[in-house]
């Protein structure tokens, strides 16, 4: 048996490959998911995986992640109130149409002036209903995989890891909280927003003795984009994505550093984790989906992330898989240039 910890990135509906990473990787009976961290999007995918581990093992928790983002695919648009529900097929048609046209994105401009704050206590968070819709007593049980969520402290700015007991629907929303989108969740009198600004995902929680040292990275936010963004919503799309993946940059500098020392015979094995990284990303595709889609979890392009996630997952285990309980195979150098 190979044991891995996951952590995994948040980014919207882009979390659908993430779930298609799962799927492939709960066919592995011979990998062992022992702990897993989630921002966001990798909460939610956490804890339904977890939920459907300790439901009835692998196919349960295949099961529970389909029932999870079939009603994401649900909700429509991120920044739909329900009763706007009945004209999307209209609006989506009008935003395509107009699209060949217009010398600008709608779906921008509404991003601009977009605020959930505007509804006041009318609004809803269209998330809710699929988070309720997990289990609670397994995502919080003792048994199965460690998982840790990370939500950030709107006041202070710093990251929160929720366990065990801790972890609720309101930590899941609010480690899904992107403040431009989702009004503020308050948990025992603070506040909090989406974790990517503090941790997407926070590796941290992994280094725990009993964990192995194997850590998969699912990465749904890219490292590099070619094209330089010159519209609002991209330039503000790039500087989310510079900013949701400078703490996981700064995580891999220390698990290079950490390594580093142990190979050089600077620091005696075993004084500190020696993190064998594992990477789980397509880039290529990530790079090609508009910034919208992140806000926009269709059924058709939840359905075409996750079989990319499942593509990719595929790979990793021909190439990567090999090397878990081994070394590493993700390649930290290039990572962090």
């Amino acid at each position: 048996m190979r044991r891995v910890s996951l952590a995994l990135q948040g980014g919207g509906a882009h979390g659908a490959f993430t779930w298609g990473v799962l799927d492939r990787l709960l066919e592995e009976e011979e990998l062992e998911i022992a702990g897993i961290s989630g921002t966001s999007a990798g909460a939610l995918n956490g804890a339904a995986l977890k939920a459907g581990l300790i439901a009835g093992g692998r196919g349960a928790a295949r099961k529970r992640l389909d029932r999870l983002w079939t009603h994401v695919g649900e909700i429509g648009d991120f920044r739909m109130l329900p009763w706007i529900a009945p004209f999307l097929p209209a609006i989506r048609f009008w935003q395509t149409a107009s699209a060949a046209v217009l010398p600008f994105s709608p779906q921008g401009i509404a991003a601009q002036l977009y605020s959930p704050y505007v509804f006041g206590s009318t609004w809803t968070n269209p998330l809710e209903p699929a988070v309720r819709d997990l289990d609670f007593t397994q995502v919080c049980a003792m048994a199965g995989p460690k998982l840790f969520i990370s939500a950030t402290n709107v006041r202070t700015g710093r990251i929160r890891i929720f366990t065990g007991q801790d972890i609720s629907p309101e930590a899941i929303l609010a480690s899904a909280c992107l403040p431009t989108v989702f009004q503020t969740v308050e948990i025992g009198g603070e506040a909090y927003w989406d974790g990517g600004y503090s941790g997407n995902p926070a590796l941290f929680p992994l280094y725990e003795p009993d964990l192995p040292d194997d850590i998969i990275v699912v990465s749904i936010n890219p490292l590099r984009r070619e094209d330089v963004p010159e519209t609002p919503l991209d330039i503000q799309n790039r500087i989310n994505e510079i900013s949701f993946n400078s703490s996981l940059l700064g995580e891999l500098r220390a698990i290079r550093f950490v390594r580093r020392l142990i190979e050089e015979g600077r620091m005696e094995r075993g004084r500190m984790k020696a993190v064998n990284l594992h990477l789980i990303a397509d880039d290529d595709l990530m790079n090609t989906l508009s910034v919208d889609s992140k806000l926009a979890p269709t059924p058709r392009l939840l359905a075409r992330l996750k079989e990319a996630g499942r593509a990719a997952a595929e790979r990793f285990l021909a190439e990567g898989g090999p090397k878990i309980g081994l070394e590493g195979s993700a390649d930290l150098k290039g990572l962090l240039g």
